[in-house]
C-alpha cells in the first residue's frame, strides 16, 4: 500500500476511534448533560501531547481545552513517570477547561510494554459542591471542589482516598463517582482499540501518523489564512455584565505566519463568576477561526497552531486565579461573535450575524420534598439557547446552542430528574432579527416547582441589556427576559428562588439579521408567516408588508 494512502487509512482509523470512545463516555454517563446533551469531549494524543484526532460529539470549550490540558499533565506528570493501568485527573480551570464543574481524566496507552499515545476526555459533572456553575462566588474556592493533577488510578488500582473526598464534595455522590468512573472506562476503551489497531496494521508506534496528522493539517491550515488580507482589524461588543456593561475588544492580525488574537483592551476582571481564563477564551476564538476560514480543515493540534490567542493578564478573557469562573460561559461564549466581527471587515460571506451565543442554561438546586429520597438535595441544569445570527446566504438556526454545540436537555428528563414543572417551551416569535437572511428564534419558556419544593435557580443570562447585532444592515435580534408570572423582572444573574406553584417565564434572546429588510424575498417573508416565525404586524413594520399567506394561516 502506497505510505501516504496507508497513513491517511490510520487517519481515518483514528477518527473513528476516538467516536467509539465518545459513545461510550455519552452511554455510561449518569449527568443527563453528558448522556442526553453531549457536554463532552475526547481524543488521541501522541507521546509529545498533540492532539491528534477528537470525537465529532464534543464543545468546542471541551476539545480545545482538553488539547492545552495534556500539557500541563504531562509537565506534572511526565511521560517516564507513567506506567500501565494509571489514570489522572482535574478540574483545575486554568489547567482544564475554565470551571471547576469539568472533570479531565488523561490515560496512558501502552502497547508492547511502550507508552505510544495519550487518551483524554472531560465531561460536566452535575454538581461539585459549593455554589456550583453561577455568578454568586467570591472567588474559585467557594464554587465547589478543585482537584488540582492527581493520580486517580494507579497502575489499575483506584485512588479510593480521591474517590471518597469526590463523593463527599457533592450534591450527587453516586452520579458524580459514576460520572468518573465514566470519564476512566471511556479512555481505556480507546487503549484497548488502539492496541488492537496497532496490532492488525503491525506497528510498534504511531510516530508517523502523528507526524502525518500534525504536519498535513498545520499546512492546510496555513494555506488558508495566506489567502486572506495581510493587515490588522479591531472589533468591539458590549455585553450586559455583572452590575454594569462590560467591553469586549479584539485584535486581530493576519501574516505569513498565521492569525494573532488580542483581547486585551477588554475590560478587567470583576468580582463575580462571569470571568473566563485564557484556556476558554482561546478555545473559542480558534473554534470562529475555523469556521469561518478552515471548516473542512480536521481539528487537532496542527490545525490550531497557526492561531495564537492573548490578553491581558487581569482582563475578563484572561482571568487569574483565584478569579471566580464558575459561569466562565456567559462571556466565553461571546468570544466567536467578538472575532466574526473583526472576520466580517475581510470576508463578509463567511461570518454570521452575532447570536443569542452563551447558552441560557436554567441551573436550579433544591431538597426532593417527598418519596424515599425527601430531604435529598438535588441538582440540575436544563440546556436551552436562543437564536443563532443569520448567514450571509440563510436565516440563522432557531432555539440552536452556537457555538456551543451542545443538545438541549429533553423536558421529560429535566422533570424526572428534579421536581419542576414545564409549562410551556415553544419558539418565540418576532425574536430573530429583520434582514434579507432572518436571525433565529428564541424560546418562550414557563416552568415553575413542583409539589411544595422551593427551587433556587442560579441565574446566569445575557444579551438582555445588549441583544444580539445584526450585520450589513440586519436588525437586532430580541433581547432575553426573565419574569415571574405577575410581571415582575428578574435579574439575569444571581440567585432566584422560585417558590412552590410560582412560575417562572423565560424569554431567549433572536440571533441578529443579515442584509436589509428590503432584501428580502416575498416568498420567505410568506413563509415566515405561514411558520409563526413572524407575525403581520412584524411583517408590516419590519418588512413593509404582509404577503397573503395560502388558507388563511397565520
Amino acid at each position: 500500500m502506497n505510505n501516504t494512502i496507508r497513513l491517511q487509512v490510520l487517519w481515518n482509523r483514528l477518527l473513528a476511534l476516538v467516536e467509539e470512545q465518545a459513545q461510550v463516555l455519552i452511554r455510561t454517563a449518569f449527568s443527563p448533560l453528558v448522556r442526553d446533551c453531549g457536554d463532552v469531549s475526547v481524543g488521541i494524543f501522541d507521546t509529545r501531547g498533540r492532539m491528534l484526532a477528537q470525537a465529532v460529539t464534543g464543545t468546542p470549550g471541551h476539545v480545545n481545552t482538553m488539547a492545552a490540558s495534556v500539557q500541563h499533565f504531562l509537565q506534572q506528570f511526565p511521560l517516564e513517570t507513567m506506567r500501565e493501568g494509571d489514570a489522572f485527573i482535574t478540574n483545575d480551570p486554568w489547567k482544564g477547561t475554565g470551571h471547576l464543574n469539568d472533570f479531565v481524566v488523561l490515560t496512558p496507552s501502552f502497547h508492547e510494554g511502550r507508552c505510544v499515545a495519550l487518551f483524554c476526555c472531560t465531561s460536566h459533572m452535575m454538581d461539585v459542591g459549593g455554589l456550583g456553575a453561577g455568578t454568586e462566588a467570591l472567588d474559585v474556592f467557594a464554587e465547589g471542589l478543585y482537584l488540582p493533577a492527581l493520580k486517580l488510578i494507579d497502575q489499575g488500582i483506584v485512588n479510593e482516598t480521591l474517590m471518597a473526598v469526590i463523593s463527599a464534595n457533592t450534591r450527587l455522590p453516586i452520579d458524580t463517582v459514576g460520572d468518573t468512573y465514566s470519564l476512566a472506562s471511556c479512555n481505556d476503551i480507546g487503549v484497548r482499540r488502539l492496541s488492537e489497531t496497532m496490532v492488525e496494521f503491525g506497528l510498534h508506534g504511531i510516530d508517523d501518523v502523528a507526524d502525518h496528522i500534525v504536519d498535513t493539517s498545520r499546512k492546510a491550515a496555513l494555506e488558508t489564512i495566506r489567502a486572506l488580507p495581510r493587515g490588522t482589524w479591531h472589533n468591539e461588543m458590549i455585553v450586559d455584565g455583572y452590575d454594569e456593561p462590560l467591553p469586549l475588544r479584539a485584535t486581530m492580525t493576519i501574516d505569513d505566519d498565521g492569525i494573532v488574537i488580542d483581547f486585551s483592551q477588554s475590560a478587567d476582571c470583576i468580582a463575580k463568576g462571569i470571568n473566563v481564563p485564557l484556556t476558554y477564551a482561546a478555545a473559542y476564538a480558534s473554534f470562529a477561526i475555523s469556521c469561518a476560514i478552515s471548516p473542512d480543515i480536521p481539528n487537532n493540534s496542527g490545525s490550531l497552531s497557526p492561531v495564537k490567542v492573548v490578553a491581558r493578564a487581569g482582563s475578563i478573557l484572561n482571568a487569574q486565579k483565584p478569579s471566580p469562573v464558575g459561569a466562565r460561559h456567559v462571556i466565553g461564549q461571546m468570544v466567536p461573535d467578538l472575532v466574526f466581527g473583526c472576520l466580517a471587515q475581510i470576508v463578509p460571506e463567511r461570518v454570521p450575524a452575532e447570536g443569542a451565543s452563551c447558552m441560557w442554561n436554567i441551573s436550579l438546586r433544591g431538597v426532593l420534598p417527598d418519596g424515599p429520597s425527601q430531604g435529598d438535595p438535588f441538582a440540575l441544569s436544563v440546556t436551552t439557547s436562543g437564536g443563532m445570527g443569520a448567514r450571509f446566504g440563510k436565516d440563522g438556526l432557531a432555539a440552536t446552542a452556537f457555538p456551543s454545540g451542545i443538545k438541549t436537555t429533553p423536558i421529560e428528563i429535566a422533570e424526572a430528574q428534579a421536581p419542576v414543572i414545564f409549562w410551556r417551551k415553544e419558539l418565540r416569535p418576532d425574536s430573530g432579527g429583520q434582514g434579507r437572511t432572518r436571525g433565529g428564534q428564541g424560546q418562550l419558556i414557563e416552568l415553575s416547582s413542583a409539589r411544595s419544593s422551593r427551587l433556587r435557580l442560579n441565574a446566569a443570562f445575557d444579551r438582555i441589556k445588549y441583544p444580539a447585532r445584526g450585520r450589513s444592515g440586519g436588525g437586532a435580534g430580541a433581547p432575553g427576559e426573565i419574569t415571574r408570572e405577575d410581571g415582575t423582572p428578574v435579574p439575569g444573574k444571581g440567585q432566584v428562588f422560585i417558590e412552590a406553584g410560582q412560575r417562572l417565564l423565560i424569554a431567549t434572546p433572536g440571533g441578529g439579521g443579515c442584509g436589509t429588510p428590503a432584501e428580502r424575498s416575498l416568498e420567505d417573508i410568506a413563509r415566515d408567516l405561514a411558520e409563526g416565525r413572524i407575525s403581520e404586524d412584524a411583517a408590516r413594520s419590519d418588512y413593509g408588508h404582509v404577503q397573503p399567506v395560502a388558507g388563511g394561516a397565520r
